[in-house]
């Protein structure tokens, strides 16, 4: 049964108020559950209708219950009775959402011989009985010029009325009355309106989580612009600007976006089961179900582009048009001579670093306009986003493009021109690799915006850069790599939305990009490693022991050269402020200084970078093995987390395996002892092991080198090798030696070797867990074995030694552990070596 027939029926046996609203609450309920389905046959604006002319449809039985109830069978024509209800804001515009508020207005008038305040208080009665979202507002028709002129929200509210039900003759008393509304101080309510939503937009920018209703390029920018032209124009409908203030292309393009938004916000009113203009991540599954047909991730990406690109359209248009409709207010006839003094070109204009084009200029080149933005400028008016859009893009850049675009990258303020290209859609044809992440979103957690916005925010955090030390690297930079720096914090990301690393795909983007610009190919190479590496700095500072040789210089030997860890530095600053203002903080500004003053000073040791490149090699080969991979993960894990790169370069991969796995095994010590084309002693060990007594026993032999690695698990791994090979009668006597090593109970004279005070050189903090000392001697017998004996004595343990003989110098390498009794003695110690 129809809802007018159920309430006659209910009418007719004198059922009272209540009884009804029930009724009424009842066939609300089952509308609202029906709603889904009404989904699936229609969308957009059309479903906002649709839905409105539902609730019109309640809100004017509810009257028709009221008047009926007030009257009985004395029921005058509504004409005569002077109360008239007012749809405003979404519902007046016909864009009401399922679960928004219902904005009503009831206006009025006082006659005598009608109770008209009883009837407005049962109209109310009814309807919050039942349990509609109402928000209303009741005035006389003497009081509608007074409230809209003292309030704007009102006088906002006014200009978006609709007539719902009631008296048509007071209603046409209320028009004109809204009439005058809009006519009266046009100048104040228009710069109030656009003074409101520029603190609304900075409240609510443009986030991978979006507000369609606050947020920039949201429907209250698209409403902004209705309210200021019916202020300023009395229309009803923007469409009726067409030809006049914007062109069928231009308005077609921005309800194309207008609809999505309405698709959307109709979407999550229903997902919700609420009022939620959020699109936030917990939705976008069931959204994108509801709108797309599918909630795998590429629906879901789909979902948030598009919303991103409708925002992005609707801000530009209404940004420009706006603009457009108040120049009345804005001109000043004692300007007009300044604007000439400040023209460039016919139409255009640069007054106090801000450009300005006449709306009659169109039609201009790609080469015109890039000239154009080789100039000073600092801030783009909305006119010349106009201007920007009407130029005829070629199909393909040309080198006279090209040559313009790479002069862009040497401006010292870059943003606000990549901004204004970004506005007028000209940002993906100006630098083609960002064309693929246009609007992309990142569903990661970290960056708060989609990339193409992000990488704008770098741009501008690189030119405004507020930490000191960093601005103080940036600033050492010469232009060209400056430029270059640009161009790389503007692609770091533009390898994202394809199957293969981004940072591997951006890596090729820039190089090509780069080259195409005119840049070196060392300049073009540089720009590859900053992107291929441009998570390293921050994942190294962050999660690494940044104290550690092995992270230092596996860093290090990725970027080759010192000018790209400068690069990589900056770069890294600006990617971590381009995610969001909170994320930079001086606690991981600390460990990135750290990182880059530890890096720096590591570059000049040429030896280790080579020596960590090599490792790098290595651990790939390792993990390709398949021995290696039958491993256990926590025996691959250990062996990969062995500290000296020295113990990779050195062995081969069988031999690393080989190694590790007798360490896997070893419970006490174990000992090799091979004696082919010379003498070799490997000893796995995890007890003690007296290694000055050891090396001074096998003194009378001369050693090539000792290699001394800790493993894991306590295991430390020794192989010493000898110049010469031994009779194979004393090799029983060398594991006797050996043997006997492990009781720290024995001891050995040994004669004090040559050594002067400058050939040490010892450093307490080479690292957070070790110190070093290095010895650039004379080689002599003993010696070795007379440190050893030293470090024995003072319980200092040796956890690498790099042992090297050429042209008779010994240069020894010995990092030791920080285990207190090293760094607090080394006076003594140097005492004890040196003459």
């Amino acid at each position: 049964m129809e809802l007018k027939q159920k309430i006659e029926e209910l009418l007719h046996i004198d059922a009272n108020e209540y009884e009804i609203s029930q009724t009424i609450r009842e066939y609300i309920k089952n509308y609202f559950s029906s709603l889904d389905k009404l989904f699936e046959k229609t969308q957009g604006k059309d479903f906002f209708v649709k839905h409105t002319r539902y609730i019109d449809s309640i809100i004017t039985s509810i009257y028709k219950v009221a008047m009926r109830k007030t009257f009985g069978f004395y029921l005058p024509m509504s004409n005569s009775v002077p109360v008239t209800l007012v749809a405003l804001g979404s519902y007046g515009r016909e864009q009401m959402a399922p679960y928004s508020d219902i904005d009503l207005m009831i206006v009025y008038e006082e006659v005598e011989g009608y109770n008209i305040q009883a009837l407005i208080e049962k109209i109310l009665y009814i309807i919050w009985d039942t349990k509609l979202k109402l928000g209303h507002r009741v005035h006389k028709l003497s009081e509608l010029s007074e409230v809209a002129n003292e309030d704007d929200t009102i006088k906002t509210a006014l200009i978006e009325s609709r007539f719902i039900c009631g008296s048509k003759y007071l209603w046409v008393n209320i028009e004109n009355r809204l009439k005058k509304v809009r006519q009266s101080n046009q100048k104040e309510f228009v710069f109030k309106k656009i003074e409101e939503a520029q603190k609304r937009r900075i409240k609510n920018p443009i986030s991978m989580e979006p507000n369609v209703k606050e947020s920039i390029g949201s429907l209250r920018d698209a409403n902004l612009l209705f309210w200021i032209a019916n202020v300023v124009y009395g229309i009803r409908s923007l469409k009726e600007l067409q030809s006049r203030v914007f062109s069928d292309e231009e308005y077609n393009e921005f309800r194309v976006a207008l609809e999505w938004i309405f698709r959307l916000r109709g979407a999550l009113h229903l997902v919700c089961k609420k009022k939620e203009d959020r699109l936030l991540m917990q939705y976008i599954p069931d959204v994108a179900q509801k709108l797309l047909g599918s909630n795998d991730k590429k629906a879901q990406s789909v979902l948030v582009s598009r919303t991103l690109q409708a925002l992005h359209t609707i801000d530009t248009f209404t940004s420009i048009f706006i603009k457009k409709i108040i120049r009345r207010f804005l001109f000043e006839p004692h300007n007009v001579t300044v604007l000439k003094s400040t023209r460039i070109t016919k139409d255009i204009y640069i007054c106090d670093d801000v450009i300005y084009v006449s709306f009659f200029k169109t039609g201009s080149s790609l080469k015109e306009l890039l000239t154009l933005l080789q100039l000073d400028i600092k801030e783009f008016d909305p006119s010349f986003l106009h201007y920007a859009k009407s130029i005829h893009v070629p199909n393909n850049l040309e080198k006279n493009h090209l040559k313009l675009i790479k002069k862009l990258f040497y401006k010292p303020v870059l943003f606000p021109t990549l901004d204004a290209l970004f506005k007028s859609n000209l940002l993906p044809i100006v630098i083609p690799p960002l064309k693929k992440v246009m609007f992309l979103p990142q569903f990661d957690g970290y960056h708060a915006y989609p990339v193409d916005i992000h990488s704008l925010m770098c741009i501008k955090a690189l030119e405004n850069i507020k930490d000191a030390k960093v601005a103080e690297v940036y600033e050492m930079l010469d232009t060209e790599y400056k430029a270059l720096l640009k161009l790389a914090v503007l692609l770091h990301d533009a390898g994202k939305g394809r199957r293969s690393d981004h940072s591997l795909v951006g890596a090729k983007l820039i190089r090509s990009f780069a080259l195409a610009l005119g840049f070196s190919e060392e300049m073009a190479d540089i720009g590859a490693i900053l992107i291929k590496y441009h998570t390293l700095m921050s994942k190294t500072a962050f999660r690494e022991d940044i104290h550690s040789e092995k992270v230092v210089f596996s860093f290090i030997a990725k970027l080759q050269k010192p000018i790209v860890l400068d690069m990589l530095y900056v770069l890294t600053y600006a990617d971590i402020n381009g995610v969001g203002k909170t994320i930079y903080t001086s606690y991981n500004a600390h460990l990135l200084h750290e990182l880059y003053k530890i890096a720096k000073e590591s570059f000049s040791n040429t030896e280790i970078l080579e020596e960590s490149a090599k490792r790098i090699k290595k651990e790939n080969a390792l993990k390709r093995n398949p021995t290696f991979q039958n491993l256990p993960k926590t025996l691959q894990k250990k062996i990969l987390s062995i500290e000296s790169n020295l113990f990779f370069i050195k062995n081969k991969t069988e031999e690393i395996l080989q190694i590790c796995q007798k360490a896997a095994e070893v419970k006490d010590f174990v000992v090799e002892v091979h004696n082919d084309e010379y003498l070799s002693i490997e000893i796995w060990r995890k007890v003690p092991l007296n290694l000055g007594y050891l090396l001074g026993k096998l003194s009378y032999l001369d050693i090539a080198s000792m290699e001394v690695f800790k493993l894991f698990d306590s295991v430390k791994y020794f192989k010493i090798e000898f110049l010469e090979k031994v009779n194979d009668e004393e090799v029983p006597y060398v594991y006797k030696i050996v043997e006997a090593s492990f009781d720290m109970s024995k001891q050995i004279r040994l004669k004090k070797p040559d050594i002067a005070p400058y050939e040490i050189t010892i450093d307490c903090n080479h690292s957070k867990s070790y110190a070093s000392m290095h010895l650039n001697v004379k080689n002599q017998k003993g010696l070795l074995a007379y440190i050893a004996h030293i470090f024995d004595q003072y319980g200092i343990d040796i956890a690498t030694a790099k042992v090297h003989t050429i042209k008779n110098r010994a240069r020894d390498l010995f990092l030791i552990e920080k285990n207190g009794n090293f760094c607090v003695n080394k006076d003594a110690i140097i005492q004890l070596l040196t003459n």
